[in-house]
């Protein structure tokens, strides 16, 4: 695969998950009330735990990302966050579009994304984008600009592990 394209997709990835996780973390309540629209979970205390630590680890995981550590492991952890989210915006405007006897295209709602109030397919389709970029950064096999890139492979009667060694996993 290409080079310059896995770093782009490495960085649009990081960048998106900074952004947005810095834009939640700096506005925990309005993100605590969007977190509570879904109606996922009840307990307070489980509302404030995800309005404080998830904003946070989108910023680590973008970070990690743009400086090249973990960066398969990372992109993977994002796509599993990215597709219940994505689920979970689709039902949520499902509800929206049903109560409020609209095209579904039409439902616009702040999904808690940190960029405000979004049309919902357009939300979709910037989610289905994101789980492509996040699919290519898994499925590169080197990524160029890493902090900590990942070690040559050994010769032949080397006992090291054959996954190779190094941080990027």
């Amino acid at each position: 695969m290409n080079k310059l394209l896995l770093l782009a997709a490495r960085w649009v990835l990081g960048v998106v998950f900074l952004y947005t996780g810095l834009s939640k973390a700096l506005h925990p309540v309005e993100f605590l009330k969007l977190v509570r629209q879904y109606d996922l979970v009840q307990p307070a205390l489980a509302l404030n735990l995800i309005a404080a630590g998830v904003p946070w680890f989108e910023v680590f995981c973008g970070l990690l990302l743009m400086l090249g550590l973990a960066v398969r492991g990372t992109a993977l952890v994002l796509l599993g966050l990215l597709a219940p989210f994505t689920a979970l915006v689709i039902r949520r405007a499902l509800e929206l579009h049903a109560a409020g006897a609209i095209p579904f295209c039409a439902v616009k709602f702040d999904c808690g994304c940190g960029t405000g109030e979004v049309l919902v397919c357009r939300k979709v389709l910037e989610n289905a984008a994101l789980i492509l970029v996040a699919t290519v950064v898994i499925l590169g096999r080197q990524h160029p600009c890493c902090l900590w890139p990942r070690s040559p492979v050994h010769p032949p009667g080397n006992k090291q592990s054959p996954l190779g060694s190094g941080l990027d996993i």
